[in-house]
């Protein structure tokens, strides 16, 4: 089960791949963690299938990453006449809080918080943003705006607010039911969507507390505006490109997508790319070039790992996308210009002492081409470190704990391995050098860096570093 890559691959878990022989399938294809969508399925289902992993966990006797992701506000027109109306450019249409049936008069938005929260010259786009409005004048009941983009609104379609911050929380009282449940089922991630401000992240960590890493999903340009702190704030990130595609220009996301997985890579914290990666392989048994180009930029880019949505949720090809995600990863992270961009990238040092043994772990490992690199690590704190340099060797992440073995499923080059805690150096020794050899990380006469913190089993001393000569 040791992976041939650094990046990490994330699988949603849906219609196309909930059976326990199509979960194992995937997890051999190279699947790390598996996502659970809460916006679709019930949570019966989602419980067989967290069992499902679970007990393929157990056979295989390797930790697999869980993550929930959560639907989140879903901000929706209502009913209007006959079922669609068409727009037109340049057409003045309006908006009203409550009603049916509605016409180009009176289009159903039964939304209060948009009515309280939008101005004139703010823009709604509806359906994805194929249409697209402009607030010209509103009342405490009704908004009028002028049609940018026209086209065919039907009910109950998306509404986007790209430059308007809601006063609403990112947990409606569906989330904090299926976060609940999520959290007593024993998820490892939790995925929050809809974050604006830093205080939506403060909310949901004091329901959550340490029973499972935050993710937040970046989708809305307030958070954006926010990032440094929503990152600090959060224990990872997923770059959510489709909705955030949605809110800021096509051509605004690349650049946003490296800034963020830089800015995360700094903060030592995980970051997933995500949405429409290989989205062809939803109906084809191979991708685009440009699906191909588009995974191997994430990994040039740095990040902890790349997601699949629908490819492997509803798709004909789920085993097919995994495996070609994973070949992609594979031939980018051995191509010969991989390492110098990769050091092209890396972020300053932090003037702390844990960040700089870790960091000379990572290149005192390279320079006597030590075998690999042993984290011991009981928070993942000591292995995030080592990892945020990107080191050319693997990383074998020993920890105590059940759930961060888990956790670590998401970290770049991290191998994690369940271990009790060491007590001493004599101990530490002995047992980097027995899991070293037993998951085939090094042989006789090879070298170890060991990095570690004392005293032993206190969370975020990165302090002690050590060379082993295997005999």
């Amino acid at each position: 089960m040791r992976r041939h890559r650094r990046a990490k691959i994330v699988a949603t878990v849906g219609p196309a791949s909930d059976s326990p022989e199509m979960l194992k399938a995937l997890l051999l294809a190279g699947v790390d963690t598996f996502r659970l969508n809460f916006s679709h399925g019930t949570q019966s289902h989602h419980a067989e299938v967290h069992a499902a992993i679970r007990a393929l966990e157990q056979e295989v006797g390797r930790p697999i990453g869980i993550l929930m992701d959560l639907q989140g506000p879903k901000i929706r027109v209502g009913t209007v006449r006959d079922g669609k109306l068409t727009v037109e450019a340049g057409e003045t249409i309006r908006f009203v809080l409550s009603g049916s049936d509605g016409d180009r008069s009176a289009i159903p938005l039964p939304h209060p918080e948009i009515f309280a929260a939008v101005a004139p010259g703010h823009d709604l786009l509806i359906d994805d943003g194929r249409i697209r409005v402009r607030v010209s004048s509103l009342g405490s009941d009704f908004i009028e705006a002028k049609v940018i983009v026209g086209g065919v609104i039907s009910n109950h379609k998306g509404v986007n607010l790209p430059g308007t911050v809601l006063d609403v929380s990112p947990l409606t009282a569906k989330d904090r039911s299926d976060l609940e449940f999520g959290l007593r089922l024993g998820v490892d991630w939790v995925a929050l969507s809809f974050v604006q401000k830093p205080s939506d992240v403060i909310e949901a960590r004091g329901l959550i507390g340490d029973r499972a890493g935050l993710m937040t999903k970046i989708e809305k340009p307030a958070a954006l505006e926010r990032i440094d702190d929503i990152i600090q704030l959060s224990d990872a990130i997923m770059v959510a490109r489709g909705d955030l595609g949605v809110e800021i220009p096509h051509e605004d996301v690349p650049g946003r997508q490296k800034e963020l997985v830089r800015a995360c890579r700094l903060a030592v914290k995980p970051v997933i790319v995500a949405t429409q990666m290989l989205d062809s392989m939803i109906s084809a048994p191979t991708p685009t070039r440009a699906e191909t180009s588009d995974v191997a930029t994430a990994i040039y880019d740095g990040a902890d790992a790349v997601m699949l949505s629908a490819e492997s949720a509803a798709g004909r090809y789920p085993r097919e996308a995994v495996e070609m995600m994973d070949r992609i990863i594979r031939s980018i992270e051995h191509h010969k210009m991989y390492r110098s961009i990769i050091a092209a990238t890396q972020p300053n040092e932090e003037q702390t002492a844990p960040h700089a043994v870790a960091t000379a772990a990572a290149d005192l490992a390279s320079v006597i081409h030590a075998a690999a690199i042993v984290a011991y690590t009981s928070s993942g704190t000591t292995a995030a470190r080592v990892a945020r340099k990107r080191p050319s060797l693997p990383i074998l992440a020993i920890t105590p704990s059940r759930e961060v073995s888990r956790r670590l499923c998401l970290l770049w080059g991290a191998h994690s391995v369940l271990s009790d805690d060491v007590r001493s150096y004599e101990e530490m020794v002995e047992r980097a050098t027995a899991f070293a050899l037993e998951e085939e990380f090094a042989s006789s006469r090879d070298l170890l860096v060991v990095v570690a913190g004392i005293p032993f089993a206190q969370a975020g001393t990165t302090n002690n570093l050590r060379v082993i000569s295997l005999p």
